[in-house]
């Protein structure tokens, strides 16, 4: 998302301080330095169990260090943004498991990690070719995967979901499970088709239709995302799959009447009161902005990116983005080009800025914070600190302003002022990694959070400093590039 208006303010403290909604939250420190924010969470012997969107969840005692109890979270904004942005809990199909299901488990995984030993153990069994030590075999790696989905460590879970595939190929669980995994890699094609195999097994499956409408969605099919949550939502009732629809019938009655465009990298729609000449342009400048952002990221999105360009009321209607946003990236990028009839300079930037975020979503298969989003998608854009620098050192100094790990979440519900500064803040301290390390820093940090690895832990194996350390060498490269 993008600011509607460029930083040319000195920031002041008292307005800084102000962060628009937030809700009581608590966090769960795990052992390995992840956090895990959750609406509520509690001890009960040897679980801690905590409350999400997805429902309930439990981790063992032993992998947690504690519990922050009545942190601060963000207001995400709707839930319809929510579920655009694959906000949505793994499959609830239940795998066909042996009589020793529940012991398999237990062996896969316990106090804490994978038992790899237990899994290699399953494996030997299956190789003497019985099917009931196949669907062991395949029980062990889906425990592991459903562990390391939990987790967040999506690269072994795929490998794990994968293997056992590999022994139990028509187990509609494994199959939905690999395709949750690529949906939460933004690998929708390949997710599509993990799930039409699923479909052939289990056809009256309300997850295959949920997940399948987040993989039209994302492939920028309206009309086929629409009919599976429409059937995912007859079979059963989900608060997920109805804000989804909800949205997505937003956007197809407004886009019915638009025209398309596209390119090597792009699908375009746009209103058909728009010029055709500026649509091309709008192309044009995305292709060369792709190219300019490749180069620097060392990477190419999988995926076709869809762009929609809009009147300023439709945009205002159908993102129900806050008021200080200019653009908006959901999955899509959302641009208001009212009144123009071919592409500007601020019009360029913005369209930069949002391409950003489609690489850097792709390239952390949605893990990036928001604050690396927001602050690597300014300095893409040509945005630098400059006089916001010296406010920005002095509200850091005075301890005044909000920790990066305050900025991760959604910055949706927040007011203009709050923005203000969470946008200032999160390029200071991209522009330093950046003016310290190169790119090449930034490439590894963005890497590491694809694999599954928090933003402070790849940040330290990157940089050698955690948040504060990060955020101290933030204020001192601002005070002494820009000090007078």
């Amino acid at each position: 998302m993008r600011f509607s208006w460029q930083i040319r303010v000195m920031v002041a403290a008292a307005a800084l301080l102000a962060v628009g909604e937030r809700a009581a939250a608590d966090t769960i420190v795990l052992k390995n330095g992840r956090r895990i924010t959750a609406l509520s969470a509690v001890q009960e012997g040897d679980k801690v169990r905590y409350m999400t969107a997805a429902g309930e969840l439990s981790l063992p005692i032993s992998i947690v260090d504690h519990i922050e109890k009545g942190a601060t979270l963000m207001s995400s904004g709707s839930q319809a943004a929510d579920a655009a942005n694959l906000a949505i809990a793994p499959p609830t199909a239940q795998s066909t498991t042996t009589s020793e299901g529940d012991a398999i488990e237990r062996g896969a995984v316990h106090d804490g990690a994978v038992d790899r030993s237990f899994i290699t153990h399953m494996e030997t069994e299956a190789s003497g070719g019985s099917r009931e030590a196949a669907l062991n075999a395949a029980l062990a790696h889906h425990a592991a995967a459903s562990f390391e989905i939990l987790h967040g460590d999506m690269e072994h879970a795929l490998t794990d979901e994968q293997t056992a595939l590999n022994y139990a190929p028509d187990e509609p669980v494994f199959l939905m499970n690999v395709a949750y995994v690529r949906l939460r890699r933004s690998e929708f094609k390949q997710s599509l088709d993990y799930l039409e195999r699923a479909r052939r097994v289990a056809p009256d499956s309300t997850d295959v239709a949920k997940l399948e409408g987040w993989a039209y969605y994302g492939m920028n099919k309206l009309d086929e995302a629409v009919a599976e949550w429409k059937k995912a939502l007859a079979l059963r009732p989900d608060a997920e799959v109805k804000a989804a629809l909800e949205k997505a019938e937003r956007d197809k009655k407004e886009e019915d009447t638009y025209k398309e465009n596209e390119s090597s990298h792009f699908k375009l729609r746009y209103n058909g009161a728009a010029e055709p000449a500026l649509a091309r342009d709008v192309l044009r400048t995305l292709e060369g902005h792709f190219a300019a952002i490749e180069s620097e990221l060392n990477f190419s999105p999988p995926e076709s990116i869809g762009v929609i360009l809009y009147t300023q009321q439709a945009f205002e209607d159908i993102t129900r983005a806050p008021a200080w946003a200019g653009a908006l990236n959901d999955g899509r990028i959302r641009v208001p080009v009212q009144g123009l009839t071919a592409v500007d300079a601020e019009l360029s930037r913005v369209l930069k800025h949002e391409l950003t975020h489609s690489f850097v979503q792709q390239k952390t298969h949605g893990r990036a914070p928001t604050w690396i989003q927001e602050g690597l998608a300014q300095w893409m854009e040509g945005a630098r600190s400059s006089e916001n620098a010296l406010a920005l050192a002095q509200i850091y100094t005075e301890g005044k302003g909000l920790s990066l790990g305050r900025l991760e979440g959604s910055w949706t519900g927040m007011n203009s002022d709050a923005a203000l500064y969470a946008y200032a803040w999160a390029l200071a301290n991209i522009e330093y990694i950046v003016q310290s390390g190169g790119m090449s820093d930034l490439e590894r940090i963005l890497d590491k959070i694809g694999s599954g690895v928090s933003a402070e832990q790849a940040i330290r194996e990157v940089l050698r400093s955690d948040y504060t350390e990060l955020m101290q060498g933030t204020a001192g490269y601002l005070r002494k590039a820009y000090g007078r």
